[in-house]
Formats: C-alpha cells, sequence, structure tokens
C-alpha cells in the first residue's frame, strides 16, 4: 500500500511538472509561434479568417517585404551602427569597468549606480529631452547623433557586467605575473584581459543586439536621414497588414538566435549574475 501511494504521489508530482513547464512554454514561446504563423500566413484576419491557426500559408508578404528598396539599406545600416556603437562602447566603457572593479574611490556605488538612469526612465520622455539638446548642437538628423543616442542605452550593459569579470579575477594570479617580471601592462594584457574575456564578450552581445533593437531613439533624432530595421517596421505596421510586421519581426529576432547561438558557452547564469553585483 505504501509503495502503491509513493507511486501515485509521483505520478501527481511529474503530472504538476508537466503542466508547469506547458504553461511556462507556452508563456515565453507562444508570443514568438504566433508571429512566425502570422509571418508564414496569406491572411491572417478575425474576421476574414477566424482561429488562431491561419486556414491558407504563403510567401507572398515575404516576397512583399523582401523587395521594398529600403531593407537592404535599412538592415545594412542597422548592423554597421550596432557594431560601432559596440567598439565606441567598449572603447569608452571598459576603463571605467576596471576602475569599479579594481580602485576605490569617492562615491563609487553612485557614480556606478548612476549608469542605470538610462533605463530607469521612459525612454521617449528621455529622449525628446535629448532631442532638444541635440538640435541646438545640430546633432538632429546626423550620424554622430545617431551613434550617441545609441550609445546611451549600452553604458549599463558595458559597465556593470565587465566590472563584474574584472572583480572575479583574483589578485594573487595578478601578483603571481608580477612576481614573475610583468610590468603592469603585461599583466593586464596576458592575465586580466583574458580571464575577464567571457564577461566582457557577453556585454559586446548584449549592446550589440540592444543597438540592433533600438527604435525610438533613431525614429526621433535620425529620421529621415538614417532609417534602421526597426524604424522600418515601425512603418510597415502602421501602413500594411500584420502579416507584413510579423515578416519584419522575425527578420530582427533572427540576429539575436544566431548571435546567442554562436555565443552560447560564454552566455551563463554565473558570468551574468557576476556582471550585476555591486560592492
Amino acid at each position: 500500500m505504501k509503495f502503491k501511494g509513493y507511486v501515485q504521489a509521483m505520478g501527481t508530482k511529474r503530472l504538476l511538472e508537466a503542466i508547469l513547464l506547458t504553461a511556462f512554454l507556452l508563456f515565453f514561446y507562444g508570443p514568438l509561434m504566433n508571429t512566425l504563423m502570422i509571418a508564414f500566413a496569406d491572411k491572417y484576419s478575425n474576421v476574414e479568417n477566424p482561429g488562431f491557426i491561419p486556414r491558407t500559408w504563403s510567401l507572398n508578404w515575404w516576397k512583399f517585404v523582401l523587395t521594398q528598396k529600403n531593407l537592404v539599406g535599412s538592415i545594412s545600416l542597422s548592423f554597421i551602427i550596432a557594431g560601432i556603437t559596440t567598439f565606441l562602447s567598449l572603447c569608452i566603457c571598459l576603463p571605467a569597468a576596471y576602475a569599479f572593479a579594481r580602485f576605490n574611490f569617492p562615491f563609487k556605488s553612485v557614480f556606478q549606480f548612476s549608469f542605470l538612469f538610462a533605463n530607469a526612465f521612459p525612454r521617449m520622455g528621455l529622449y525628446v529631452s535629448i532631442g532638444i539638446i541635440f538640435y541646438k548642437l545640430g546633432l538632429m538628423g546626423t550620424f554622430p547623433g545617431v551613434l550617441l543616442i545609441h550609445m546611451l542605452g549600452t553604458l549599463m550593459y558595458m559597465t556593470w557586467i565587465p566590472a563584474g569579470a574584472f572583480r572575479s579575477v583574483h589578485r594573487n594570479q595578478e601578483e603571481a605575473a608580477r612576481d614573475v617580471g610583468a610590468n603592469a601592462w603585461q599583466t593586464f594584457r596576458y592575465v586580466t584581459l583574458p580571464l575577464a574575456m567571457p564577461g566582457i564578450i557577453v556585454a559586446c552581445i548584449f549592446t550589440f543586439l540592444n543597438s540592433l533593437e533600438e527604435a525610438q531613439g533613431t525614429l526621433l533624432v535620425g529620421v529621415p536621414n538614417f532609417k534602421t530595421i526597426p524604424v522600418v517596421m515601425y512603418g510597415v505596421i502602421f501602413d500594411y497588414p500584420s502579416t507584413a510586421g510579423a515578416v519584419f519581426a522575425v527578420i530582427l529576432v533572427l540576429p539575436t538566435i544566431i548571435l546567442l547561438g554562436v555565443f552560447r558557452k560564454f552566455v551563463g547564469a554565473d558570468t551574468m549574475a557576476a556582471g550585476f553585483k555591486m560592492k
């Protein structure tokens, strides 16, 4: 009887686990699956085509989107801006991240916490205020203005995560390199930087993806001279059926999936947790 009760209890436990797992998968992957269905649907309307699954499938909207004149230009522009933003953010924020990890100075926590300010307020309100300053400086509708807007949202990733990576490198390893004759630069180049590189790569990935998906700032500062994929996608969503917007959404999410798949070994819970610790 005890064994039978144990088997029943295990069966109930597994059933609950299966229900929770199903709910989890639907919550996280349901919207993506719905977007994929809409992207490959010929028509997707609650009036003309009631039901969750489209009745007819087609690549017509993919053909429509891929034949848009500004699509190739917007894709290349998005990747160029994301690449330059990542490089500039790396050059500017990496020394700051090392300073936060290795040195103590007055108001250190305040300065480190200040990098969150760009993500602590509604983006559009912040961009409007910045747009007024950019207008006075002649940066509206310029490439440097777009880069500055993109870099604004990447400061947290490029500072906090590398700071945690540098902090995880034990000082004993650096002192051992000094003991065998390495100078400060050689110690940083051959010991500290390689050990912190996984965290830096994680920060670069998040910075690149954040820049690639930036829309509001680019729309306010860059239009009409600079239109990235998200900006063009907004226009398609407003002017065309949801199927065309879903195609753009799939195109926009593909780089995210590819990058996270390629660098999966660098994206771990330990690295992320270390990067967001404040001391």
